[in-house]
């Protein structure tokens, strides 16, 4: 059954914003696009010159830009026929709420406007909207055009049916949907991570250890097993033959010792020259395009162990 959804607007055309083109453009999607600077039509060029090689594998499909692309000098010149709107401003809850009333105003009241926010409330987001029940998160993962994961999160006014329109839309472009059952501040995967991403500041700021360190404590330990298991499945086995029972018995107790913080340290300017440092370190020095490439060649491996070796 073909999807209903075929012609798109990009409104914001930065990192996940260009990633979000490039996965449509992939899929053979009419797509129109509206960014205020000139200078992101050129990053999104330049990374669509990057990335196409390889993408051209990965999708087993080529792409044409002169008929699938089409510039907009207007919100309103973008989004007039299309049938989905992906709105990618930044993460400012006044400037989104204004952008999506704008949306919706200009847009046919059937058509889905997705956010790509990473953490805002959608009911907050939709409450100055024409039709606010087409107003719904769908927060992907960077690179999009590689990374499956996309969290769908309703509002209070977001109608059932438009969610399982967006969810059926992203599933067929080839994406691994998440349906939140209600909404949450920062959703699912980005709690998660965030609770990292505190500790680890908090190991940096005390000088226990170096942005490296921590790195490789996830890469050669618990990252390599999340990547197939996650979490629970993990700790699952943690437990050998009675599995979570006995892992929930031998470790619980752990839970009350003092091993993390959770609340995040002052971002001080000596944390950040650690961060920046050392991160300058790791890189050594490969350019941010050559460290990408590294990514996307490596994500498109993991991808066909994950589908090989799928619990």
């Amino acid at each position: 059954m073909q999807s209903s959804i075929n012609k798109i607007a990009v409104v914001g055309t930065g990192v996940i914003g260009t990633g979000w083109i490039i996965r449509f453009l992939f899929n053979k999607k009419q797509i129109k696009i509206f960014d205020p600077s000139e200078k992101q039509k050129k990053f999104l060029l330049d990374e669509l010159k990057r990335t196409a090689p390889l993408l051209k594998k990965f999708y087993k499909s080529n792409i044409n830009i002169n008929n699938q692309l089409e510039f907009c000098s207007s919100i309103k010149a973008a989004v007039s026929d299309v049938d989905l709107i992906q709105e990618n401003t930044p993460e400012n809850e006044k400037l989104k709420i204004r952008i999506i009333k704008e949306i919706s105003h200009h847009s046919k009241k059937s058509a889905i406007i997705a956010s790509s926010s990473s953490g805002l409330l959608p009911s907050r987001i939709q409450s100055k909207a024409q039709h606010p029940e087409r107003v719904l998160i769908a927060h992907p993962f960077n690179p999009v055009y590689l990374l499956p994961l996309v969290e769908i999160v309703p509002g209070k006014k977001t109608a059932k049916k438009n969610i399982l329109k967006a969810n059926k839309f992203y599933t067929k472009i080839g994406m691994k949907t998440l349906i939140l059952k209600k909404e949450l501040p920062g959703y699912l995967s980005d709690r998660l991570q965030e609770s990292m991403w505190r500790e680890s500041l908090h190991i940096i700021n005390e000088g226990f250890a170096s942005t490296k360190d921590l790195d490789d404590a996830i890469i050669y330990g618990p990252g390599l097993r999340w990547s197939l298991m996650g979490t629970f499945l993990t700790f699952h086995l943690a437990g050998g033959e009675m599995g979570m029972k006995h892992m929930l018995e031998q470790f619980g107790p752990a839970l009350k010792l003092p091993w993390t913080k959770l609340k995040a340290p002052k971002l001080t300017n000596s944390l950040k020259k650690k961060i920046i440092e050392g991160t300058k370190i790791q890189s050594k020095k490969k350019s941010v395009k050559n460290l990408a490439n590294l990514r996307d060649n490596f994500l498109i491996d993991l991808q066909k162990l994950l589908k090989k070796y799928k619990v």
